[in-house]
């Protein structure tokens, strides 16, 4: 289905339900759950997801996996086009218990188109069926994506991490946060790793490049995003860039755009 809502749809007695939806001025969804489990599948610009435990990013070509039950906001840069999967409990076993970005194979691209396309009520025994079964079984099997941001759980640092994804900086340093907090370097480096699971400079460096992926995304420079995100040269971004996503910022920005094979200045 094509520019329809989940929930005229939510209660529809198939085991996957899919709509794409286009987003010219952008959306943002307050906290919400579902029943079901869902994807969010980026097909032009940029989705975010938030829960309490994390962000999630997705440019084109990557995928939210949402479990059901789990609270979460979501955020659409204008221009964005998604597709929306939601899948019956335990029809994706080997998916974990949080939210993961996942790599969206051309094989899972093509049955997402197709899915689109089906009717609310398809039928199950028949090719529309097979379909949605083959659908859910490439969601199951599909890689994940480290595009994600681990929040802290603790509020002093938490208003702090908050703060910093407002205007995030490479080059802000471990003793201007451990003196915030009031604890020395060495148990600011302790507590940050046990909250969040990351190095406070590992996590520093995910942030600035899940906040350059919207910005890229809409058209922005390389060297605009380099130098507001702070780092001291764009070649030293955009090995960071590449070394994370496998691509460089250039080459990202032009599929983002609907030019996979362009090459525009940086």
């Amino acid at each position: 289905m094509r520019n329809a809502s989940y929930d005229t749809y939510q209660a529809v007695a198939r085991p996957v339900i899919a709509i794409a939806n286009h987003h010219p001025t952008g959306a943002l969804r307050p906290a919400h759950h579902h029943q079901r489990a869902q994807l969010f599948h980026a097909l032009a610009g940029v989705i975010s997801v938030d829960t309490r435990e994390g962000a999630w990013v997705a440019p084109p070509g990557r995928g939210v996996w949402i479990p059901e039950g789990v609270t979460h906001a979501v955020h659409l840069r204008p221009g964005s086009r998604a597709c929306n999967m939601w899948f019956d409990p335990g029809l994706c076993p080997n998916r974990g218990p949080g939210c993961e970005v996942l790599e969206i194979a051309p094989l899972l691209d093509a049955l997402i188109g197709a899915a689109v396309d089906l009717p609310a009520e398809y039928d199950e025994g028949g090719r529309d069926g097979l379909v949605m079964r083959l659908l859910a079984a490439e969601v199951d099997r599909a890689p994940t994506v480290p595009l994600t941001l681990p929040f802290p759980r603790s509020r002093a640092l938490g208003r702090l991490c908050t703060a910093y994804l407002a205007a995030p900086r490479i080059n802000v340093t471990i003793e201007a946060w451990s003196t915030a907090l009031g604890l020395e370097r060495r148990a600011f480096t302790r507590a940050f790793r046990r909250e969040t699971g990351m190095s406070f400079g590992a996590w520093r460096q995910q942030a600035c490049l899940l906040a350059a992926l919207p910005r890229l995304a809409q058209g922005d420079s390389v060297t605009a995003v380099a130098l507001d995100l702070g780092y001291d040269a764009p070649a030293a971004f955009s090995t960071s860039f590449k070394r994370r996503l496998g691509t460089t910022p250039s080459a990202y920005r032009a599929q983002a755009q609907g030019d996979p094979g362009g090459t525009p200045p940086a």
